[in-house]
């Protein structure tokens, strides 16, 4: 089995959801197509799937793994690439661009 390895902006994004007020669990060891991360925000979970947009796109693609774990599930999945794409997955929209914060915009 191959050792469990994260995008370089998994760090970053658990970070700015915890800061957001989430509860993060990371799943990227559990592997099997499983999404990186669980995340409870205000009695809602969701399942997150992280992705580095500095790769190519190629390299961003859901894995055989991953596509065929999101089909078999009655829950929806997201795919998030930047900060402001995984605070959007909470519904908080651009509230720490608003207030000045130095994270990255784009979706």
């Amino acid at each position: 089995m191959r050792a469990a390895k994260t995008d370089a902006n998994h760090a970053r994004i658990v970070k700015v959801l915890r800061d957001a007020g989430a509860e993060v669990t990371s799943l990227h060891k559990v592997g099997q197509g499983v999404p990186d991360l669980l995340v409870s925000f205000w009695g809602k979970w969701f399942l997150i799937e992280v992705k580095d947009p500095d790769k190519p796109p190629s390299a961003r693609k859901l894995t055989k793994p991953q596509e065929e774990w999101i089909a078999r599930q009655k829950a929806e999945v997201h795919i998030v690439t930047t900060d402001q794409s995984a605070l959007d997955v909470l519904g908080l929209g651009d509230w720490r661009i608003a207030l000045g914060d130095d994270m990255e915009k784009g979706a």
